[in-house]
């Protein structure tokens, strides 16, 4: 569930208060100054594209869990991670899941305002996987900025490229790449995000991410135990030969 103020709606549905960003006190100052610091057209926006901003930007909490966005039944906006971790990803017409990409903090979720660029087309669905905080400007506010700011609308369709780009990667990994090299890609990217060798996650979440089987992952990890690069525990995974994971890897985008 998401976090916000309640309105009562029509047929008793709670719909959430959305509050303006910049409010006074140190918490909000914070989150402006977030915002600021990671749209680097913020400086080319007018007065009134600020207000525009400042008026249509909320802080919002997602419980672990909660379904961000809804694929097509959606367009909420631009999401910007302040804590926590969103998993981004697409569903087959029988149900099945591919991950696509994960935001952390720091990270901008652009196709959840996809409706606002005419170019983009692809629908994903963005769920919670642990409570996280987020910046959330609305796909009305965002369109309106696009249509009339040039330096908006080169900024969206440039990440829109990027994560384009990085999700046609995943579906060359997926097709391409046998699952040994697939997992210990996964590994020693992990190792890069967090900057710690041990890896909070179950056999069934790295296989989700990976676009695989538990199985398949289960099987992998044992063989990476038994060739020394992994101490498995309940859990976690803790790397203990990252050089080798690193050679087996071999260079990542060399497909």
């Amino acid at each position: 569930m998401s976090m916000r103020y309640p309105l009562s709606r029509p047929g008793g549905r709670q719909l959430p208060q959305r509050g303006s960003l910049f409010g006074v006190g140190v918490i909000m100052k914070n989150a402006s100054d977030l915002f600021i610091r990671t749209f680097t057209f913020w400086p080319n926006l007018s007065e009134r594209e600020k207000d525009l901003v400042n008026s249509g930007t909320h802080a919002i909490r997602y419980e672990k869990g909660t379904q961000v966005h809804r694929g097509p039944f959606d367009c909420i906006g631009v999401l910007l991670v302040k804590t926590g971790q969103l998993r981004v990803y697409t569903l087959s017409e029988d149900g099945r899941d591919v991950t696509l990409y994960r935001l952390f903090p720091g990270d901008v979720g652009i196709l959840s305002a996809s409706c606002t660029l005419d170019a983009v087309t692809f629908d994903v669905y963005i769920d919670a996987e642990e409570a996280t905080d987020v910046l959330l400007t609305d796909a009305t506010v965002f369109n309106r900025l696009v249509q009339q700011n040039i330096y908006v609308k080169a900024y969206a369709y440039e990440t829109a490229a990027n994560r384009l780009s990085e999700m046609l990667w995943k579906m060359q990994e997926i097709l391409f790449l046998s699952a040994d090299r697939r997992l210990a890609i996964f590994l020693v990217e992990e190792i890069e995000k967090t900057g710690s060798k041990e890896i909070r996650l179950t056999h069934e979440q790295i296989a989700r991410y990976m676009g695989s089987a538990r199985e398949v992952v289960s099987r992998l990890v044992k063989y990476f135990s038994q060739e020394g690069y992994v101490r498995p525990g309940r859990g976690r995974l803790t790397v203990v030969d990252d050089d080798g994971l690193r050679a087996l890897a071999g260079n990542p985008r060399a497909v």
